[in-house]
């Protein structure tokens, strides 16, 4: 008897350690999506007259509709008084992230690390996301109502701001864009079904908050659409062939100094400016973490007729896991010194 309760005491259950370090069950299904691209790419660049792609257009829609449904009017209005920590969110998810990676534009002449500069920039340009970053402040204890107003109004400007930074930098290439159209597309895709759902939100608000679980597996499951037909079409491109290991271990490394220099400048700037501990959370959370639900979005409008948007989600993919396991780690160590 002795011996079988000390059995069951070593016990652990992978599930239980993966969620303890920040690993979900959505970023195995991200590397799911990605392994079926790679066994069977045939099925998401089908072009009959039903295909993944075409889903997904709609339900893209759908999530932000849905998003602007469980945005009231009143969380937001009780963030808008902390006008400094606004500014400094903002600035760090729309100007200290470029500009970290900027720099580095020139230095790689290799055309497989190249685009994977591109994807990183493209990532640096991103808004901040909007649930996980409001669950990670709200655990450590931070400022909820300006964390909901901050993630909220980043979606609403990374419609205009993420596109004028790609097309700063891709401008003459191969990939130069019509920021015009790809800006109204944006407007049509995700700034209107917000816009739409906010103004539905007195009526049917508190069905989107009595099913909020079930719409983020929704949530969830576009993403995972849009994931496997950009990599269908990049496997069936052999756009990875050139990818070795060794740039892959290299990318990852990259995100995390880059996750570490944003965060620690971001800090620093909220020592500076003398935030109190709960304003101090919340602008290090919300500034220092990007959107996969934008990302995914607006690579298929910004990269809609490119071969390399697998490549391109991949920095982002590896950010996304990355800032959910060291934020979550972060969020418990603060709870624990209070």
């Amino acid at each position: 008897m002795e011996k079988s309760k000390g059995e069951h005491a070593f016990r652990f259950h992978p599930r239980q350690v993966l969620e303890r370090i920040g690993v979900d069950g959505f970023v195995l299904a991200l590397l799911s999506m990605i392994l079926l691209a790679y066994l069977w790419p045939e099925g998401g660049v089908s072009q009959d007259a039903f295909s993944l792609s075409s889903l997904a257009n709609y339900g893209v829609s759908l999530i932000f509709f849905f998003y602007g449904l469980r945005l009231s009017g009143k969380k937001l209005k009780e963030g808008l008084g902390n006008w400094r920590l606004h500014i400094l969110v903002q600035a760090s998810t729309f100007i200290l992230f470029p500009l970290l990676v900027l720099p580095f534009k020139n230095t790689f002449s290799d055309t497989s690390v190249q685009v994977l500069w591109l994807g990183t920039f493209f990532l640096a340009s991103l808004p901040s996301t909007v649930s996980s970053s409001v669950v990670m402040v709200s655990m450590a204890e931070g400022n909820i109502p300006a964390a909901i107003f901050n993630a909220s109004i980043s979606s609403i400007i990374g419609v205009f701001i993420t596109p004028l930074w790609m097309g700063f930098v891709v401008s003459g290439s191969s990939e130069n864009m019509d920021l015009g159209s790809i800006i109204q597309k944006l407007i049509a895709q995700v700034l209107l079904p917000v816009i739409l759902g906010i103004a539905l939100n007195p009526v049917w608000g508190n069905i989107a908050d009595k099913y909020k679980k079930q719409l983020k597996y929704f949530d969830q499951a576009v993403i995972l659409i849009i994931v496997y037909t950009a990599f269908c079409e990049s496997f069936e491109k052999k756009m990875f062939s050139d990818l070795t290991a060794v740039e892959l271990i290299l990318l990852g490394s990259s995100m995390l100094v880059l996750f570490s220099t944003a965060y620690g400048i971001t800090a620093l700037l909220c020592n500076l400016l003398k935030f109190n501990r709960a304003d101090r959370i919340t602008t290090v959370f919300c500034g220092s973490k990007k959107s996969l639900v934008h990302g995914t979005v607006m690579s298929k409008v910004l990269f809609s007729h490119s071969t390399i948007t697998g490549i391109l989600l991949l920095p982002l993919m590896m950010y996304h896991a990355l800032q959910l396991i060291v934020v979550s780690m972060i969020a418990r160590k603060m709870v624990k010194k209070r």
